[in-house]
């Protein structure tokens, strides 16, 4: 889930929701369970639409939101 948004493009008014993905290990970035998010969210009809970092740290990004859209009816 996340904190829905509406905002309008055009004549089509979308919604938008963030979900939190989180990285594991120090050194590297490797982002868990991103594709199954996503994936998740294609299947209800979401569209990702981009990141935001949310928690970093010398350079690391430990937390990030997933964008996704929706259009509404």
């Amino acid at each position: 889930g996340g904190i829905p948004l509406t905002g309008k493009r055009g004549n089509i008014m979308y919604t938008y929701e963030y979900e939190r993905v989180y990285t594991k290990g120090v050194m590297r970035l490797k982002i868990e369970d991103h594709k199954e998010v996503i994936a998740r969210r294609a299947e209800d009809g979401w569209r990702y639409v981009g990141w935001i970092p949310t928690i970093q740290s010398n350079g690391f990004i430990g937390e990030m939101d997933l964008v996704f859209e929706k259009e509404l009816p």
